[in-house]
């Protein structure tokens, strides 16, 4: 939210940001999944969650914890498997095989099936009715560990598609359509009539320290929601970690990585007119994709342009403690969100957990196709290991609920601003109506040979 008020006399000027921190993790184990300590959940994206579901911000001792512990467990990637490809195929089929044998065997899954044999990207997706299979292709390589605990490629440090956040997407897909998949950070009613009330007895900054933690006080706890897929799955784990990070740039709480041009919202504002302005800036992030080509059949498709877009929007800030959406973008808020949208790609590199945030995009987009377009149908098999939850359960999280909220002070003209608000918009459904058919898919289909004996070739 934002409140621009002119203090007289002595107190110079401060701009206050409030901006949530934190995000999540507490594992229950699984034998197919492997033994996970407690470290994990408490560093996994950068962020951590306490038993009662509030977030807050890893520690960095944390996340050194959560690496050594992931290094002892990752086995060597197999030679075949570390080469970088433009073109990695998966076959769903054969990953159904892989993960019935650790079944059989009773042993843990290995790292190329919970890593899908390095895959970061979906480019392409082959429905095969001659092998009842259905194939997702794209960029893949190695996988090592990062500082930060992030499961990302050898040479380009992108991160790798999770076979968890694959399951999530398609065991939530019939879900997803009725409102997309979707996650926010919000300051509730109450909390913002408090801030409301306590802004209009101030005359001037007072002690800057004890403003600011009144000023938490106020606005109190903020309401983490998720919607679309489950609030104690990994996937939603990426959504709410990567909301996080996306405020903690824009508030200037972290800087931005080494050789990334993205200054904070803060430092980009200027000071405003004087008075009380009740207009709250707002950003999101969103996929950013072309429609998809598809040939003749349904039988072949493409994912184009797979980016991802941040958003932004004015709320306005009624005297009751409502927010009502206005339409219009701030213009220096949408300068900002400009600004990270042409930074993204590298920002996903930089900052993994973006990476993370496009591939479940992709996920998702992938299990709206499977119900949209009947794949497994025109496949000739229902996949049921992957489709169904009786034989492979889904990892479970301790869902984030609430964060506090963190204000900052920052000197800046006459004038001081709040802001708390955000969140991450999938419209998967919406993503898959939009094709187009065209014949060049037809060569992709050619070079998509199965090697024998592998459920992934080159």
């Amino acid at each position: 939210m934002q409140i621009q008020k002119v203090f007289p006399g002595r107190w110079v000027g401060t701009i206050l940001s409030l901006c949530v921190l934190g995000a999540v993790e507490l594992w229950m184990t699984d034998p197919l999944w492997g033994q996970i300590d407690d470290r994990y959940y408490r560093a996994v994206g950068g962020v951590s969650i306490d038993p009662e579901g509030i977030l807050q911000n890893a520690q960095v001792d944390a996340t050194g914890q959560l690496r050594q512990m992931l290094l002892k467990q990752l086995a060597p990637v197999p030679q075949d498997l570390a080469q970088p490809t433009e073109l990695r195929k998966i076959s769903l089929r054969g990953l159904e095989s892989a993960i019935q044998e650790a079944l059989r065997t009773g042993k843990p899954l290995p790292d190329e099936v919970k890593y899908l044999a390095g895959l970061q990207q979906i480019r392409y997706v082959l429905v095969d009715p001659d092998q009842q299979d259905i194939i997702l292709a794209g960029p893949a390589e190695g996988w090592k560990v990062d500082d930060r605990g992030f499961l990302v490629g050898i040479t380009t440090g992108r991160p790798v598609m999770l076979l968890d956040d694959l399951l999530v997407a398609l065991r939530t897909a019939q879900q997803a359509a009725q409102g997309g998949i979707s996650c926010s950070i919000d300051p509730t009613p109450q909390g913002l009539q408090q801030l409301q009330a306590y802004v209009s007895t101030l005359s001037t900054i007072g002690q800057p320290d004890v403003t600011l933690r009144n000023i938490e006080h106020a606005l109190g706890l903020q309401q983490i929601t998720v919607h679309g897929v489950p609030a104690d799955s990994h996937f939603a784990r990426v959504l709410v970690a990567a909301d996080y990070r996306m405020k903690r740039l824009a508030m200037g709480f972290d800087p931005p990585p080494k050789g990334i041009r993205l200054p904070s919202y803060l430092a980009m504002i200027s000071a405003g007119p004087k008075g009380i302005s009740n207009l709250m800036p707002r950003w999101w992030l969103a996929p950013n994709y072309q429609p998809l080509l598809r040939d003749e059949e349904g039988l072949t498709w493409e994912f184009r342009g797979a980016s991802v877009k941040a958003m932004t929007e004015e709320d306005f800030l009624t005297t009751t403690g409502q927010r009502q959406h206005t339409g219009r973008a701030n213009p220096v808020a949408q300068k900002w969100a400009d600004m990270m949208t042409a930074q993204y790609d590298r920002l996903a590199v930089a900052e993994p957990i973006f990476g993370q945030l496009r591939n479940c995009m992709d996920l998702a987009i992938f299990g709206a196709m499977m119900v949209q377009y009947r794949l497994p149908e025109k496949a000739g098999y229902s996949f049921p290991v992957l489709l169904e939850g009786n034989q492979v359960s889904l990892l479970k999280f301790a869902p984030p609920k609430q964060t506090p909220t963190i204000a900052r002070a920052v000197k800046k003209g006459t004038n001081w601003v709040i802001t708390a608000s955000g969140g991450v918009q999938i419209p998967s459904w919406q993503i898959v109506q939009k094709t187009e058919k065209s014949d060049s898919l037809r060569a992709v289909r050619q070079a998509t040979a199965k090697k024998p004996g592998s459920w992934w070739w080159n």
